[in-house]
């Protein structure tokens, strides 16, 4: 029993002193804020005193009434603050999105200008296309025929659309359209020129040296014989670039049927193509082609020299159209009047 009481002793005097101290906190607290409230409640004098002889003027005023004040003063100014940095800000964004929308319209302007110089390319294509394609033959589909037409005089009737989109953005949705629609005859134009560039290349009427260089030194048919003086038939062209060893090609595709040497035309390259034609390069300082070889329009098949009967380096070129000579220079034409027609219909 006695530790129970001891105990219970302790037990009390702990209470005892926590609820004095206790105690004395809160009553320590409560002094502060009294003293505190009793100096805010302290009115201090604030005196106005004119450089006259006017009457001076007392203004009475509490501590916590000069702290509301200075409290309000630093709420306020700390607000201006804020907002002024604030409008700052959104001053410098919106003199960015004023030079956007200046740099925007300006685009805007290059790609009206784009656009315009864009339908007047479509229409220039539009007639050089129509007016090549009625030239070989090639028609076009009509509005009546219930096919699209490639006609650009929509352009002339635009109008902007029930939404509101822009002019221009019509006009490049109707040039797409047309571009769509000239795929099918220019693959037309295509195939008819593939054909054509394969009968070209069967017929003998590429110029002889490579390159294209050289010059007729003496032309087909009735010429002054330079050895002897009389007048003969010349069954060829002689070409020559005052020099040996010029590439000679193939003027056409076909096939080697003979190589050798002659007295009078020394070495010599005879070459039979389609549709009966037959050529032959002669005086040639060396060949590089063997009988049976096939070959291709272009190709390398020897090389000037004067073999044979010859006053200087050149080459003698023959056409054969059957048992018949032709004059060379009708097929050496073809080429550029095939290229010249194309172009100017």
């Amino acid at each position: 029993m006695s530790k129970l009481n001891r105990y219970k002793k302790l037990e009390n005097s702990l209470a005892r002193r926590l609820g004095g101290a206790l105690f004395a906190f809160f009553s320590g607290i409560k002094a502060f804020f009294g003293r505190l409230i009793k100096l805010g409640k302290q009115r201090l004098t604030i005196m106005f005193v004119p450089h006259s002889e006017k009457r001076i003027i007392n203004v009475q005023i509490s501590i916590f009434t000069l702290v509301g004040f200075a409290a309000v003063a630093v709420i306020a100014f700390g607000a201006f603050t804020f907002f002024t940095a604030r409008y700052a800000d959104t001053a410098r964004v919106l003199a960015g999105k004023s030079q956007d929308l200046r740099d925007t319209r300006s685009d805007l302007d290059s790609i009206r200008d784009e656009t315009t110089n864009l339908v007047k390319a479509a229409r220039n294509f539009e007639t050089v296309l129509s007016q090549t394609l009625s030239r070989i033959g090639i028609h076009r589909a009509d509005a009546s025929s219930g096919g699209a037409t490639g006609d650009l005089a929509t352009f002339y009737d635009m109008e902007e659309t029930a939404t509101g989109s822009v002019r221009e953005a019509g006009e490049i949705r109707n040039v797409t359209r047309y571009l769509e629609r000239t795929t099918e005859p220019l693959k037309e134009l295509g195939s008819l020129v593939a054909s054509q560039s394969g009968v070209l290349s069967e017929i003998p009427n590429l110029w002889p040296i490579q390159g294209g260089i050289g010059h007729i030194s003496m032309y087909y048919g009735q010429n002054e014989n330079p050895f002897y003086g009389s007048w003969y038939l010349h069954k060829g062209l002689d070409i020559s670039t005052f020099r040996s060893g010029d590439s000679i090609v193939a003027t056409a595709d076909g096939k080697v049927a003979s190589v050798g040497y002659d007295s009078g035309y020394g070495n010599n390259v005879i070459i039979e193509h389609k549709h009966g034609f037959i050529t032959r390069y002669c005086h040639l300082s060396s060949y590089r082609v063997q009988k049976g070889d096939k070959i291709q329009q272009g190709e390398v098949i020897g090389y000037i020299g004067s073999t044979g009967i010859s006053t200087g380096p050149h080459l003698h070129y023959e056409v054969h159209l059957g048992t018949e000579t032709i004059d060379p220079l009708r097929f050496l034409n073809i080429r550029s009047s095939v290229a010249l027609n194309v172009g100017t219909r």
